[in-house]
């Protein structure tokens, strides 16, 4: 053996959604120290950077925010990319529902400081094939290759989408025009199950408003491109697709034509690597935030058959279940690894109008008024969650130990949303590892808890 990547071996730390504001470099605690010395002695960490690294040189998205009438414009000052660099982050994903908080401008300007600091990257780019292109990081036990994606579409139980998409689709350059900057995005819609009584009254109410004139008018030209029309148990009503059925129920599927440009980049880097991974950024439609939705599922498996060794999802800020399929890891959610949301410097003044504020008020203000309007006590699934170190031996999966972390749950702002390791006896680490192991039970894989670690034997 010449090389030691020939000896398919390698271990992956793999954590959710970092949305850095602070130094991380000037704490010591010990739990934190150790923490940082799992990342570090990984062949390869990962995070999700939900931010734009900028130092506002960019004019913020109207209603950008991650989609949300209430969110957050994510602006984090270049210097953290350092930050997370000498956490032990040597990759992340940039496909995200922040990454367009500052336009097109701001995807460009989060590229040239990510490649300024040599941080590796992927999700985003120039272009649509930039976006969903590999990114690469040399280990001693192998080449590793991340490809990024976000999905884009209603949220909740998939009614209409928010008044801003959650991203922008990247576009490809053509031969006349300049390729548009943006992120890798699977687009998705949802469908809905309903009973006779309501496919009839659905197909009158169309009727009477007209929308079967609209319908009409552009029957010809779609049928060429699009040929998922009308029939007598599928009717398109408001831009969503209803199906006859007996009972209630809705489900989500991924635009097809997204899924095969992924799959095509995850064979391409099946090909130039030792390693594939991917990462899902998912807020869309599903059962329950604890449950993923049907388009995560189906993409999830289809990347494994594509090639993929371990598929890391993120989004929904809570951790959800885990499955192996065919021997490789999908991870269907982390939750937050780092949530620093409100000690963004600066709030644009669209978001502070949105709770009656203006000019005369501050930052803290908006986080205030905003914690306000919520009325809810602090969420532990979101200040809580888990690092899975995932261990390949002989290029099979040998094990995952899921190390559960806090971030500071009912302490203030200034405090709270930096990760330290649970201790292993304490309330923090039985909730987040009795949570995963529930969620994971409907997928048939089983979780062990050895001395506070989550334990999933492969090999």
């Amino acid at each position: 053996m010449l090389y030691e990547s020939q000896g398919g071996q390698i271990l992956m730390a793999l954590t959710g959604e970092s949305l850095i504001t602070r130094r991380l470099s000037s704490f010591r605690e010990p739990q934190f120290l150790k923490l940082v010395q799992m990342l570090r002695d990984a062949d390869i960490s990962f995070t999700n950077a939900e931010c734009v690294f900028q130092e506002y040189e960019n004019h913020p998205n109207f209603l950008a925010g991650g989609g949300s009438p209430r969110g957050t414009h994510m602006a984090s000052d270049p210097r953290n990319i350092k930050e997370l660099q000498w956490l032990g982050i040597d990759i992340v994903s940039c496909a995200n529902n922040h990454a367009t908080d500052f336009g097109e401008g701001g995807v460009l300007t989060n590229l040239k400081h990510l490649d300024a600091a040599d941080l590796p990257h992927a999700g985003s780019g120039r272009t649509l094939a930039e976006a969903r292109a590999p990114a690469y990081v040399d280990t001693p036990n192998g080449r590793v290759a991340l490809i990024a994606a976000s999905d884009w579409g209603p949220r909740s139980r998939g009614g209409s989408p928010w008044p801003a998409p959650l991203g922008a689709l990247a576009g490809e350059q053509g031969g006349f025009v300049k390729g548009r900057p943006g992120c890798n995005l699977i687009r998705h819609r949802p469908v809905f199950t309903v009973d006779r009584a309501a496919f009839d009254a659905l197909r009158r109410i169309s009727k009477e408003l007209r929308f079967e004139e609209e319908k009409a008018s552009r029957r010809t030209a779609e049928a060429l491109v699009n040929p998922d029309l009308d029939t007598d148990t599928v009717f398109h009503f408001m831009d969503a697709r209803y199906v006859l059925g007996e009972r209630f129920s809705m489900t989500t599927l991924p635009n097809q034509e997204d899924i095969d440009d992924n799959l095509k980049w995850i064979r391409d880097a099946r090909r130039m690597a030792d390693w594939v991974m991917v990462s899902f950024h998912v807020h869309g439609a599903g059962p329950s935030r604890d449950e993923p939705p049907e388009h995560s599922k189906i993409f999830a498996r289809a990347c494994i058959d594509a090639g993929a060794d371990v598929f890391i999802g993120h989004g929904p800020h809570r951790d959800c279940g885990i499955e192996l399929y065919k021997g490789k890891p999908i991870l269907y959610s982390l939750g937050n690894f780092i949530q620093q949301a409100d000690t963004v410097r600066w709030t644009p003044s669209d978001s502070l109008a949105r709770y009656g504020l203006g000019a005369g008020n501050t930052p803290a203000d908006f986080y205030d008024m905003r914690s306000s309007k919520k009325k809810q006590q602090p969420n532990a699934r979101r200040w809580e969650s888990a690092v899975a170190m995932v261990r390949f031996n002989d290029k099979r999966l040998q094990e995952i130990r899921l190390h559960p972390i806090e971030l500071g749950l009912g302490l203030p702002r200034y405090q709270r949303g930096r990760p330290v390791l649970a201790e292993s006896n304490g309330e923090a680490a039985q909730r987040v590892l009795n949570n995963i192991q529930r969620l994971s039970e409907p997928f048939g894989t089983k979780i062990a808890v050895e001395n506070g670690v989550g334990v999933i034997q492969c090999a």
